[in-house]
Formats: structure tokens, C-alpha cells, sequence
């Protein structure tokens, strides 16, 4: 058991490069890919459960104390992300299904991974909790109108299932984290937090894999188009997290970078799931690829936000 603990703290310690590896690994090993999609769901509650657990609480609650700056910043998430991403691609000479992609990309809520990979790149994962779950609860109502009026596209998100599944997805994972809190005691949480997070690493790799079920085969048909895509989902995924970081810039460093990540890693599953059937089929493929520079954002961005959390303030 020792032995198990001391290698997933090795995990949490090498957690970026194996996030990278993940995403290359499901695109090189389909039927591995597969294998794994089959169990995406609980791996989702198990990784919601842990990144739960970890969470300060006391500095949860910290940033509650403040819920207008917190409005503000879902707002900004929401609202304005979308509007910015629609008008930087209308200007550029893109595929239309890529220009449509980028802009449904910008209305999507936090990644439930998106505290996970804050505490990896050492960032504030509990005002990147509270981030994601505003925008998860809202975005069944901002998102349709937004994306409708902006792009055509009609999202299919019925809050009342949508509700159900949040109750599935984050209701069960928080009762469980209460449970295990309460189970193992404060000092004994703080003691083995290494090997929790060595066990959101894993979670995150066999995830990882299962998402590019499929994928492979896709970008066989079309190459010099999901080469394309791909381009603007990381342009996306790190253009959001830039402008949204520097309007931000006031909460401090560790405050911007982290509205910043979440800004940048999108939930795009939600719109795998309701996309209509006469949607352009490039557009779900979109979504896919834009799990790449998800996965990779933790190994390629920790180096500057360590550069820019160890430069002194200005004067």
C-alpha cells in the first residue's frame, strides 16, 4: 500500500508530461481509445470526487465573501468571451465550420478538470472551483441565445435534464467528498494530498484516452482541415486564456492566471452530447481536438506562470 502511495505521488509530481503523453497516446492506440470511452462516466465522478476533496474550503469561502467580483468574472466567462471570440474570427479568412467552432468553443463553461490542472501549475484551485461551477450552472441558459444569434446553430440544452445530470455529476461527487473528509480526518487528508492528486493524474490519463476514441479515423479523411482546426482551438484555448487574465490583471497574479486557465479550458462535452443532427459534422470534431490544448496547457504554460509568480511586484 505504501508502495502504491509513494508512486501516485510521483504521478502528481510528473502529472504534466503525463497529461501530454495521454493525449497523443488514445490518438496512437484506437483500440485502447475505445476500450476506455466505455468508462468515461465513472471516471468523471471519481475525478470530480478527488479534485473536490482536495479543495480548501476556508479559502472556498474566502472568495464567496465576495460574490459581485465573482459575477463579474462568470460574467466576463459567459458573456463578453463569446462576443470577442465572434468578432476576431469574422475578420480572419477561416473554414466557416472552424469560424463557428471557435465562437461555441467561447460560450462553454469551466472543464470540471480546470481545478485539477490550477493546483498542477501551481494556480488557485479553489477560486477555479467556484469558477467552473458558475458557469456550469448558467451556461444552459446563456449559451443557446448566444450561440443562436451569433452563429445559427440551435444547442438543444434542456435545463431540466441538464440539471439532473448536474446532480449526477457534481451532487454525488460532493456527498462523497463530505464523506471521505469527514471519514479521514483533516491531518490524515493533508498527509496523503500527494497521492490524491496522483490519483486525479491517472483519472485524467484514462480519460484523456477515451476521449479521442474515434479520432483517429476522422483526421485520416481530412487532414489539411483538422491541421487547420487544431491551430485555432489552441488559439482559442490560449487566446481566451490570455485576454481574460489581462482584464483581470487587478486580482493579482495567481487571481488572473487562474480566470485565465478556466477561460481557456472550455467543457465541450456538454455540446458533444446536444449538438442537432443536422449540424455541420466538422463542428463535434472541432470539440475534440479542442481537448488538446487542454491537455497539453499544463505542460506547456507552467514554465511562465512559475517565471511570472517568482518576479517581484512592481512598485
Amino acid at each position: 500500500m505504501k508502495l502504491f502511495g509513494t508512486l501516485l505521488e510521483a504521478s502528481a509530481r510528473h502529472g504534466r508530461p503525463l497529461l501530454a503523453i495521454a493525449i497523443f497516446g488514445g490518438l496512437l492506440l484506437p483500440p485502447l481509445a475505445h476500450a476506455l470511452r466505455r468508462v468515461i462516466l465513472p471516471e468523471v465522478l471519481a475525478l470530480t470526487t478527488l479534485v473536490l476533496l482536495r479543495i480548501d474550503i476556508p479559502a472556498a469561502f474566502a472568495h464567496l465573501r465576495r460574490p459581485g467580483r465573482l459575477a463579474v468574472i462568470i460574467g466576463f466567462h459567459l458573456l463578453i468571451c463569446p462576443l470577442i471570440a465572434f468578432i476576431t474570427v469574422r475578420g480572419l479568412p477561416i473554414d466557416h465550420g472552424i469560424a463557428a467552432g471557435v465562437v461555441v468553443f467561447a460560450t462553454g463553461c469551466g472543464a470540471l478538470s480546470a481545478p485539477a490542472f490550477a493546483r498542477l501549475v501551481g494556480l488557485d484551485p479553489e477560486l477555479s472551483l467556484l469558477m467552473t461551477l458558475g458557469t456550469t450552472f448558467l451556461v444552459p441558459l446563456t449559451a443557446p441565445p448566444i450561440v443562436f444569434a451569433l452563429t445559427g446553430i440551435d444547442l438543444a440544452i434542456g435545463p431540466a435534464s441538464f440539471m439532473l445530470r448536474l446532480a449526477l455529476t457534481i451532487g454525488l461527487p460532493l456527498l462523497a467528498a463530505l464523506g471521505l473528509r469527514r471519514a479521514i480526518g483533516p491531518a490524515r487528508l493533508g498527509a496523503i494530498g500527494g497521492a490524491v492528486d496522483g490519483g486525479v493524474v491517472w483519472l485524467l490519463v484514462l480519460y484523456g484516452f477515451g476521449v479521442m476514441d474515434g479520432l483517429a479515423a476522422r483526421i485520416s479523411a481530412d487532414p489539411l482541415w483538422v491541421l487547420a482546426a487544431a491551430l485555432a482551438a489552441f488559439a482559442a484555448d490560449f487566446g481566451l486564456n490570455l485576454v481574460t487574465a489581462l482584464a483581470f490583471f487587478p486580482l493579482g497574479r495567481a487571481g488572473a492566471a487562474s480566470v485565465g486557465l478556466v477561460s481557456g479550458n472550455r467543457n465541450m462535452a456538454l455540446y458533444l452530447a446536444v449538438l442537432p443532427a443536422g449540424a455541420d459534422p466538422r463542428l463535434g470534431l472541432f470539440f475534440a481536438l479542442c481537448q488538446f490544448p487542454l491537455y497539453l496547457s499544463p505542460f506547456l504554460l507552467r514554465p511562465l506562470y512559475r517565471r511570472l509568480m517568482a518576479r517581484p511586484a512592481a512598485a
